[in-house]
């Protein structure tokens, strides 16, 4: 049986102006999981991820790489409430 697990994780470095909301939208439908992902004035990005627990954990793993473009310096994460979410939205 599988257990849900739901984080929130921001992810600093070079990430915002290099396609990282869009490609963090993209991994998290393959991977089944539902939330959001958002750029931060700080310059950071921060998403809810909610699922599977290997598929919330290897998304956090998939994190410090990112796209191509993107130069990762640090992802931190911890529990989130979960909530419901239809799918994986990017969120302005």
């Amino acid at each position: 049986m599988s257990q849900t697990k739901t984080i929130e994780a921001k992810v600093t470095g070079h990430v915002q102006g290099v396609a990282f909301r869009t490609w963090t939208r993209s991994r998290a439908r393959k991977l089944g999981l539902t939330g959001w992902v958002r750029n931060d004035a700080s310059g950071s990005v921060t998403t809810h991820l909610q699922g599977d627990a290997r598929d919330v954990d290897q998304m956090l793993t998939d994190l410090w790489s990112g796209p191509a473009a993107a130069s990762v310096r640090d992802v931190q994460s911890y529990k989130a409430t979960p909530s419901e979410f239809a799918d994986f939205s990017i969120s302005r």
